[in-house]
C-alpha cells in the first residue's frame, strides 16, 4: 500500500509540473503566439454563434503578438481546464479576465495587473435591493447559479454553504437562468455584472451592494520564462498607461 501511495503521490507532483513550456525565443522562432481564451466572459472574450471570437482581450492578444513580431493563434480553453491546458503547453499566455490567485501564481507567471475587480451579485431588477450582502444570499431558499471551475465557483463554495448552489455548464447562457426565474442570482466579477446588466436592461440589474464582496487583480497568465514576462510587461505597462485597454473594454461592452 505504501508503494501504491508513493506512486500516486509522485503522479500528483508530476501533474503540477509544466510540460516543456515554450520560451519567448521559441515563440519568436515559431512565429506564433498562442493565446488561451475561454470565449465565455464578456467583455473580455465572447465566442459568437458563427465560431468567431471578439472582446477586449482578443484585441489585446493581437496587439501583443504584433509587439512581439509574431502572429496570434487563439486557443480555446475553459475555466475548469485553464491550469491543465497551460501546464500541458497548449497555449503560451491566458487572457480574458484571469484572476490572480496563489495557486495559479505558484505554477506560472502573471503580468502586471490589467485591472482590479471584485465579486458582486447580478439579479432580476425587482430583487436588486434584496441581495446586498453574503448573509442575504446564504439562505436555503436562495437559488444561486454558478459556472464551473473558476473563481466564481470558488467564491460560491466558500461563502454560500446554506444556499442552494447549482453549477450551470455554459457561462454564455447562464444569465438566462436568472432572467427567466430558474435562479435568483449569480455572483461574478463586476465587469461582467455591468456588461450583462446593459445587455439585459430592465431585466437584469446589479444588486445594490455597498461594495464588492472581495477584490482581486486580473492579469495575463503565462508560461514561466523571465524573457516572456519581461516582454509582456514591457508592452502592457505603456498600453495601460495610454488608456488603450480601457478603450478596448469600453468598445467591447457596447
Amino acid at each position: 500500500m505504501r508503494k501504491i501511495a508513493g506512486v500516486v503521490g509522485m503522479m500528483a507532483i508530476l501533474s503540477s509540473v509544466p510540460a516543456e513550456a515554450r520560451s519567448l525565443a521559441a515563440i519568436k522562432q515559431d512565429g506564433t503566439l498562442r493565446v488561451g481564451l475561454t470565449g465565455d466572459y464578456a467583455p473580455y472574450s465572447v465566442r459568437l454563434p458563427d465560431g468567431s471570437i471578439k472582446g477586449a482581450d482578443v484585441v489585446m492578444a493581437g496587439d501583443l503578438a504584433r509587439a512581439l513580431g509574431v502572429k496570434v493563434e487563439i486557443v480555446p480553453t475553459t475555466w475548469k481546464t485553464l491550469k491543465d491546458d497551460l501546464l500541458a503547453d497548449r497555449y503560451d499566455v491566458a487572457m480574458g479576465g484571469v484572476s490572480v490567485t496563489p495557486d495559479r501564481a505558484s505554477v506560472a507567471d502573471f503580468s502586471v495587473p490589467v485591472l482590479t475587480d471584485g465579486k458582486r451579485p447580478i439579479v432580476r431588477c425587482a430583487d436588486k435591493a434584496r441581495f446586498v450582502s453574503v448573509k442575504d444570499i446564504d439562505k436555503p431558499e436562495v437559488r444561486v447559479v454558478v459556472n464551473p471551475g473558476g473563481t466564481n465557483q470558488r467564491f460560491a463554495d466558500a461563502n454560500f454553504p446554506h444556499a442552494s448552489v447549482r453549477v450551470f455548464p455554459d457561462n454564455r447562457a447562464i444569465f438566462k437562468e436568472v432572467a427567466e426565474g430558474r435562479a435568483d442570482l449569480m455572483v461574478t466579477d463586476g465587469a461582467e455584472v455591468d456588461y450583462q446588466s446593459r445587455l439585459n436592461a430592465g431585466v437584469l440589474c446589479p444588486a445594490a451592494v455597498p461594495d464588492t464582496f472581495d477584490k482581486a487583480d486580473k492579469a495575463y497568465w503565462m508560461t514561466r520564462d523571465p524573457a516572456l514576462k519581461a516582454a509582456v510587461d514591457g508592452w502592457l505597462t505603456p498600453t495601460l498607461r495610454s488608456g488603450a485597454y480601457q478603450k478596448a473594454l469600453a468598445k467591447a461592452a457596447e
